[in-house]
């Protein structure tokens, strides 16, 4: 509903969106006085005043236009209420779709298979999985992909590692990450492992069976543990696409023979870019000497790739990536292709320190989240649950921590995550949104229980508290293009936060189940209205929405 409004606003004003603006003061505010008061000499209240008598409205959600210092503001009336609460009631889980169109693809987790995911990994996935559940929801067609590095020598070392020593009975990405970590300890004092690590990704590369046997049958134990562990964190991916396989498909080749055609590629014992003319001091080797590729080079067929497939592709990245990733866009503009759009994440920290997996330095998603399970778990003990719907519950509370404090924060801010804070139900957290949303479930079964089912908002008894509460509401798909379009999935997190609070004022504030009927009908619409779109909004951000806490 608010897309509405803003619209018949934007038509009644005539301007574009520069001058539109949500305000604390108006629903929407319009500036656009104060830069033709410069033009005309005149004050902006002045200029507004005379604006506002050739306004023509067009529409019915457009209540009452006042003019403060210069500021034309625009309030919503009854119709925009009533359209607003009976759209909700009437689309239940369909509100807030949108109708946006396009292809999409969205390439995020992307781990190296030499272990399992730590707490890093996962602020990748759980931005990537918001922006595909986002994206869903604005009626996109979106695909999730998972990029799997099977030609570094990282994947070369866990293959090495495992045949040496083997795999144990624990969680398969564990097993393979100690097989890794030995290896690379060995590698300390014997020469002769990086020897036979580089013949390994020479083989492998050039299609060897016993090696691409090898390759296939480590990696895929190592990614059946990722799955597992994204499977926890309600992140599934709808593809997996191997690097490899732009090495045998004609892609890697048709970019050597692209930069060939744009006179950049360097033929002599490497393959390589001067990247000076691009403004880096340093060239980038895209074939050694050895005839293997190197991982910017099945990145630019990838990416090649894409660009024959999708009209939109989006990368989320660590901050780390900033130099290849940057320098991966200029050679696909120099291209005359595409590059992507890239979200670029700072990492997590933790109490316990630095990570590393080849040192065996580091806290996997899987402890992190046992832990925040088993501090759910104490924190429910006494509720009126058995065990079974205290673990459920216990599980939903933990990754809803979880996932609402690594999308919550900008991904270009670091942070630190805290289990204590993120499942107190008292301060601004998943928990408080889902005992918000299992609040509002209780209200409403207390009132089917009570014979209390007719809802009718009346907007004549709507308060202040009430209105800022249902104008909030209206918001929901505004929320979700303002994501589509600009990649940062932390305005819908505060959004929804935004609504669990301003529910909150209204439930201290104003009685539900009175004795005046017409009051109780139009308060259990509001509450009504309000769980719909936190269920709604909690399952964007991948969080189940309880109905009991």
């Amino acid at each position: 509903m608010f897309r509405a409004f803003y619209s018949e606003v934007k038509r009644a004003t005539g301007v574009d969106d520069r001058f539109l603006r949500e305000s604390e003061h108006a629903d929407i505010a319009c500036t656009v006085a104060f830069k033709l008061a410069k033009e005309k000499r005149k004050k902006p209240q002045e200029v507004a005043e005379e604006i506002l008598e050739d306004f023509e409205i067009t529409g019915d959600y457009i209540g009452r236009i006042e003019i403060e210092n210069g500021y034309i503001n625009f309030f919503a009336g009854q119709e925009f209420f009533e359209d607003t609460v009976n759209s909700i009631l009437d689309d239940d889980f369909r509100y807030g779709d949108m109708k946006l169109g396009g292809d999409v693809l969205i390439e995020h987790t992307s781990a190296n298979p030499d272990g399992p995911l730590h707490v890093g990994h996962i602020r990748n996935s759980i931005i990537g999985d918001t922006l595909v559940r986002i994206f869903r929801k604005a009626g996109i067609n979106v695909k999730s992909q998972y990029y799997v590095n099977d030609m570094g020598r990282q994947s070369a070392m866990a293959v090495l590692g495992v045949k040496k020593y083997g795999l144990g009975a624990g969680k398969p990405d564990h097993e393979v990450a100690r097989a890794y970590i030995k290896i690379n300890a060995d590698a300390e004092s014997d020469e002769s492992i990086n020897r036979q690590v580089e013949e390994l990704m020479v083989r492998y590369e050039g299609g060897d069976e016993n090696a691409v046997r090898d390759f296939r049958e480590v990696i895929e134990k190592a990614l059946d543990g990722v799955r597992e562990t994204l499977k926890k964190l309600n992140v599934e991916h709808d593809e997996y696409i191997w690097e490899s396989e732009f090495t045998r498909n004609g892609y890697v080749e048709r970019i050597f023979r692209m930069l060939e055609e744009k006179e950049l590629l360097d033929r002599n014992d490497v393959f390589k870019v001067n990247m000076k003319k691009f403004g880096y001091d340093k060239d980038v080797i895209l074939r050694r000497e050895n005839g293997t590729t190197l991982y910017i080079t099945r990145d630019l067929a990838y990416h090649l790739w894409k660009n024959e497939n999708y009209g939109r592709f989006i990368n989320v990245l660590g901050s780390d990536h900033k130099l290849i990733a940057n320098q991966l866009s200029d050679l696909l503009k120099a291209l005359d292709l595409k590059p992507p759009e890239i979200v670029f994440f700072e990492f997590v920290s933790l109490p316990e320190g630095s990570m590393s997996t080849r040192k065996g330095k580091f806290i996997s998603a899987d402890e992190l989240i046992e832990k925040t399970f088993q501090e759910a778990r104490k924190l429910i003990e006494d509720r009126n649950f058995d065990e079974g719907e205290k673990n459920r519950v216990a599980k939903a509370v933990a990754i809803g921590a979880l996932r609402f404090d690594f999308v919550r924060v900008s991904p270009e801010k670091p942070m630190t995550f805290d289990w204590e804070k993120a499942l107190d139900f008292e301060r601004q957290t998943a928990s408080y949104i889902q005992y918000t949303h299992a609040r509002a479930c209780s209200i409403m079964r207390k009132a089917v229980e009570a014979g209390y089912v007719d809802l009718d908002f009346k907007y004549e008894l709507m308060d202040d508290v009430e209105r800022k509460l249902l104008f909030l509401l209206s918001k929901f798909s505004f929320n979700i293009q303002k994501v589509v379009e600009s990649l940062r999935p932390s305005i819908f997190a505060e959004y929804i936060l935004d609504i669990a609070e301003k529910f909150s004022d209204f439930y201290h504030r104003n009685p539900v189940i009175t004795e005046n009927s017409e009051l109780r009908m139009h308060r259990l619409a509001i509450v009504d209205a309000t769980r719909i779109v936190l269920r709604n909004g909690l399952e964007l951000l991948g969080i189940e929405a309880l109905e009991r806490m």
